[in-house]
């Protein structure tokens, strides 16, 4: 990275500030929980985590910075809940807030990643498994989480948008 803070929703900006790539986490922010997805170092693949009751950001922080030192994560993916026609309300301006608290507290490169159809998508998918609706609903979170990191990791390798 040059040094200047990046917050952004461009695949591109991203992988321009970490020409080596390296591991990212994936958070799906909810009002009263966070689903956590975490990648590998070669951004191919994304893999659910645990969902974190969500506090104010004070209390956030403490376990996220330990998997961030756990994992050595190189940036932050969040997803931003856009509404059904690309424009965006409430939901979206707390992400942005949330990435700006995560940025100073972390310093790493935060992008911003469309949500839309995320948590749609992982309970098709656990469905598919034959998940039952309690275990969808403890894990519905973080799988919304690594949706939403996997389609960024597509992007960055190319392979989409």
């Amino acid at each position: 990275m040059d040094g200047k803070p990046l917050i952004t929703d461009s695949a591109s900006e991203l992988r321009n500030a970490l020409p080596d790539g390296g591991a990212l986490l994936g958070l799906d922010l909810g009002t009263k929980t966070i689903g956590i997805a975490t990648s590998d170092a070669g951004w191919r693949f994304a893999t659910a985590g645990k969902t974190l009751a969500r506090g104010k950001f004070g209390r956030d922080r403490e376990p996220l910075a330990a998997l961030i030192k756990e994992r050595d994560i190189k940036a932050i993916v969040i997803g931003l809940p856009r509404n059904m026609d690309a424009s965006e309300g409430p939901r979206a301006q707390s992400a942005r807030a949330y990435a700006r608290n995560l940025l100073e507290a972390f310093g790493l490169p935060v992008l911003l990643w469309d949500e839309r159809w995320s948590t749609q998508s992982a309970k098709a998918a656990m469905i598919g498994q034959d998940m039952s609706r309690a275990k969808r609903a403890e894990k519905i979170d973080s799988h919304a989480a690594a949706v939403i990191l996997q389609g960024a990791l597509d992007a960055l390798a190319g392979n989409a948008f």
